[in-house]
């Protein structure tokens, strides 16, 4: 992998005006490991309006001497690239944000502020150099920069922790985290997504200042918390946040399951079930609302469980759970749209449906419960329930039968409604009365615009009354019963087609 070109113009251009510039942070780890960053970062010793002034396409809104320069790609990941100035803090009183920035002298100093080994190694281009022409004060997207090789600057030995894949906190990790809480969770969610270890005193740390989690905002676990259920080892990363200590201040509700035992439709108890959900939701690729849902939807167990062993039973327990999930979400600050969607998969995961005895009324009334746009979803969630209750089969003939009823059901009937002229229509051009001869004239129309889309238009239509109104009654009698023949046929075919999509019979 090759550092972009934008990346490497930038750095070119505060070099040339004096000043140093190193790659810094995530995107030097990523880089290293050969995947391709989320973001790039640049650190300086240029202050922020030298920065600005080399710079004049940025913006700078924030008290962290952070600069961000826009640039002209495509790619998302460089559109905005942040150049901070070399920084040191002091005491974090709030346990989240230093109460005082202060300029650092050099790169070492900015480095030892930082929170892991892995994310405390810097990276310099050196000999640098532009093709044709000198770089001028304005952003140079043009040019192009040949030559390029770079020295790694590694004080902690982050690389080390890299090969080694271990999460290990830069300095004494008591003190990394007092400063910034927040990396509680950020050791946690790293290690989950990139499948390292915690080192042991990193670890200790960790569980010892759990509880300053208190003191940072919902809204930032809540970040951190998705981006751990979105990683391929979710389902560790929760067992992991159990471990450190760290889910009984995320949601405790969780490890309420811990230990309750089910009865004999359930091989695991209600905290294993759970994760083997989400797991398997993991597995499938399935959405963030889908991954939560499954974790979350059978939260409610334990305060529904009455009686033990193989006959235990868990009455009400999706009401009482997506109860629950509706506070944990509120109170980690959700969008509203998307908690309501994870709320209403966990209130109807438990649906009962068998072939031929339930109907389409039943499922209609499900899919009215909890839309049609979400139907999908609720399988998927139905799905990662049976896996995580050790069940081999997650989508058995029954489940793909639901999905057949269900695209059945939403499907729009051929019926008259869909012909551009009515009844009235019908009645005042043939001047007739309500009767039998109206629904004939409408079959046969159906028929004819089902054929062709195109002639589906009122001029054309009120034609199409007149001529067929010219018939006797026994043509127009023998005209309809063929119309509507066709359209019975055409109904099977269709619901033929919907079976075999769905490996039905």
């Amino acid at each position: 992998m090759g550092i972009p070109k934008q990346v490497k113009s930038i750095i070119n251009r505060l070099e040339k005006a004096g000043f140093e510039a190193y790659i810094v942070g995530g995107c030097v780890r990523d880089f290293l490991q050969d995947v391709k960053p989320n973001d790039w970062d640049i650190t300086t010793n240029a202050r922020p309006e030298q920065i600005q002034k080399l710079f004049p396409d940025n913006f700078y809104e924030n008290a962290f001497l952070t600069v961000t320069v826009l640039t002209k790609s495509k790619d998302q990941t460089l559109k905005e690239i942040e150049i901070t100035t070399y920084r040191s803090e002091a005491k974090y009183t709030d346990k989240r944000h230093p109460d005082e920035i202060k300029f650092a002298k050099t790169l070492q100093e900015d480095l030892a502020r930082r929170d892991f080994t892995i994310n405390a190694i810097a990276l310099k281009i050196k000999n640098l150099c532009l093709a044709g022409r000198q770089a001028r004060p304005r952003t140079d997207t043009k040019y192009k920069i040949q030559n390029t090789k770079y020295t790694i600057i590694d004080p902690f030995g982050g690389q080390g922790d890299l090969r080694n894949k271990i999460i290990k906190a830069v300095g004494d990790p008591n003190d990394r985290f007092q400063e910034d809480a927040l990396r509680l969770m950020r050791a946690a969610r790293l290690a989950t997504v990139l499948g390292f270890e915690i080192e042991e005193k990193t670890r200790q740390a960790i569980v010892k200042n759990a509880g300053l989690l208190k003191f940072v905002s919902q809204e930032r676990i809540r970040d951190e918390f998705i981006k751990l259920v979105m990683a391929d080892r979710a389902a560790k990363g929760i067992e992991l946040l159990h471990d450190l200590g760290l889910l009984k201040f995320i949601v405790p509700e969780l490890e309420q399951g811990i230990g309750v035992s089910q009865n004999k439709h359930h091989t695991f108890n209600c905290w294993e079930h759970n994760v083997l959900s989400l797991d398997y939701a993991v597995k499938k690729k399935f959405g963030l609302e889908v991954r939560l849902a499954s974790l979350f939807h059978d939260i409610g167990k334990p305060k529904a469980k009455r009686g033990e062993g193989p006959n235990a039973t868990f009455y009400n327990h999706e009401i009482i759970g997506a109860n629950m999930v509706e506070k944990i979400l509120a109170r980690l600050k959700f969008p509203q749209d998307q908690a309501k969607k994870i709320v209403l998969l966990v209130r109807y995961h438990l649906f009962y449906y068998n072939v031929g005895e339930v109907g389409e009324s039943s499922v209609r009334r499900l899919i009215r419960n909890v839309g049609l746009e979400n139907f999908q979803q609720l399988l998927e969630v139905r799905m990662s329930d049976r896996i995580g209750s050790g069940v081999p089969k997650a989508e058995p003939y029954k489940l793909r039968h639901l999905k057949y009823m269900a695209e059945k059901v939403s499907q729009d009937p051929l019926s008259a409604k869909m012909v551009k002229v009515n009844g009235n229509d019908v009645m005042e051009i043939l001047k007739i009365k309500p009767g039998p001869k109206v629904g004939q004239v409408l079959s046969i129309l159906l028929n004819e615009v089902i054929e062709n889309p195109e002639k589906n238009k009122k001029d054309y239509l009120k034609k199409e009354v007149l001529k067929l109104g010219e018939l006797s009654d026994k043509d127009l009698n023998i005209f309809a019963d063929k119309a509507e023949k066709e359209i019975r046929m055409i109904e099977q075919k269709k619901d033929e087609m919907t079976k075999e999509k769905y490996w039905v019979t």
